[in-house]
């Protein structure tokens, strides 16, 4: 059974007198994790105007991947020579619908994204095996059609979907505009 990319999720406080470093500091870093096997891309989020809360995100193609990462000497590193430099930082590792979103884009982005990803593949379902699921009794045909597009949706169409919409759903931040492969 493949496994599943897992994204990293680092939010960092910075003091704002240092975020050219900072931004620096987080270049070094992901040039370092870019030599690992397994590294699908990072990307760097800035905060909005008024506060100094980066979201950092690092891919990686498997647990295994990410386990060797974590535990690299390189990395440790890397992050002693970053202390100075950042406040604060929440971390927290995320696979499958949790890793769709960074930071969570507006509700109605999020519902016009399922929505497209939704539509043509009901459609579809619907004029491929309509005629034969309207034959059966409700409770079956949606037990049959929730079986079928559910797994469809949540493996394929949505981070599909989701990929083809990420300029729209997570802009690229003004400090760090690179659009990196790999990510969600």
């Amino acid at each position: 059974m493949p496994t599943e990319p897992l994204t990293f999720l680092v939010t960092r406080r910075v003091d704002p007198a240092r975020q050219q470093d900072f931004t620096r500091w987080m270049l070094a870093g992901e040039t370092l994790a870019g030599g690992f096997d397994g590294f699908l891309g990072a990307g760097l989020f800035a905060p909005p105007p008024g506060d100094n809360t980066w979201q950092i995100v690092f891919r990686f193609a498997d647990a295994a991947s990410l386990e060797l990462w974590m535990h690299a000497p390189e990395r440790s590193d890397w992050l002693a020579s970053g202390t100075h430099l950042v406040q604060q930082s929440d971390i927290r590792c995320a696979s499958g619908l949790d890793g769709w979103f960074v930071s969570p884009p507006p509700r109605w982005k999020q519902a016009v994204a399922v929505w497209l990803a939704f539509f043509p593949v009901s459609l579809l379902m619907n004029a491929v095996l309509g005629e034969w699921l309207a034959g059966l009794p409700l409770l079956l045909r949606v037990l049959l059609s929730t079986l079928l597009l559910t797994p469809l949706m949540v493996c394929v169409i949505i981070p599909w979907v989701t990929r083809l919409l990420a300029n729209w759903l997570q802009p690229a931040s003004p400090a760090y505009p690179r659009q990196h492969p790999g990510l969600p």
